[in-house]
């Protein structure tokens, strides 16, 4: 490892020249940049031609900086890319997953930009595909819904608009999760059981309205319920 002491002050207003460009180890597809023998920093293998750099060249302070620009927004965007290959991102969590990495917030914005213009990130999309999801494995009420997708940076509008689009049908999907969960109950008294199933309902984003009809088709009707909400 190059002694960080030996690196050529990238913030300088001196020209450079660069001593070697050497493809990387580990990755094939980046090399690495040497300014008066020291290491300067690494750079996707394709800047070289497109920046015309061989060994020799003098760089001047501005080409340096373009170059580190190009370098960062890289490897911030593969940072991004490998997020994105796990599931679908709403805008705001590639921001923040990217300021954790430490990167500027102008290096950022070039990112979403970029993945924005590449159609990889859409928060529309992202809410459409966050609803199916959980209709699918894991049903909760519209509630619950829209709480977990604001908390990810989904803008009002575009929750209710994914909202509406699903017509989730919440009476169903309660019903479903409560005859699973019910089974967990086997030998408490059924009172117990209905005031736990409740709240365990209430906790998956259904509000009373559907709580109170899926009590008493489990349980029989029941007047007493405390209002669950």
């Amino acid at each position: 490892m190059t002694d960080p002491d030996q690196m050529p002050d990238l913030e300088s207003h001196s020209e450079r020249r660069i001593t070697a460009i050497e493809r990387q180890k580990r990755n094939p597809e980046r090399v690495n940049l040497y300014l008066d023998g020291a290491f300067a920093m690494g750079l996707p293998l394709n800047a070289v031609a497109d920046f015309g750099l061989r060994t020799g060249l003098t760089l001047t302070p501005m080409q340096i900086a373009e170059l580190k620009e190009l370098d960062d927004t890289a490897k911030a965007t593969d940072a991004a890319i490998r997020l994105l290959t796990a599931r679908p991102r709403a805008v705001r969590e590639i921001r923040d997953r990217l300021r954790r990495k430490e990167y500027d917030d102008e290096t950022i914005e070039r990112v979403i930009e970029r993945l924005r213009d590449w159609r990889y990130i859409d928060d529309e999309a992202f809410a459409r595909y966050w609803v199916e999801n959980r209709e699918s494995n894991r049903p909760r009420g519209r509630r619950l819904l829209e709480q977990e997708l604001r908390l990810k940076g989904v803008e009002r509008e575009t929750v209710s608009q994914a909202l509406d689009e699903a017509e989730i049908d919440e009476r169903a999907g309660a019903l479903e999760i409560a005859r699973a969960k019910l089974r967990s109950y086997r030998g408490e008294e059924e009172a117990v059981a209905r005031r736990r199933l409740g709240a365990f309902l209430a906790r998956r984003g259904y509000g009373y309205d559907v709580v109170k009809p899926v009590l008493d088709e489990l349980f029989g009707e029941h007047e007493d319920d405390d209002q669950i909400d």
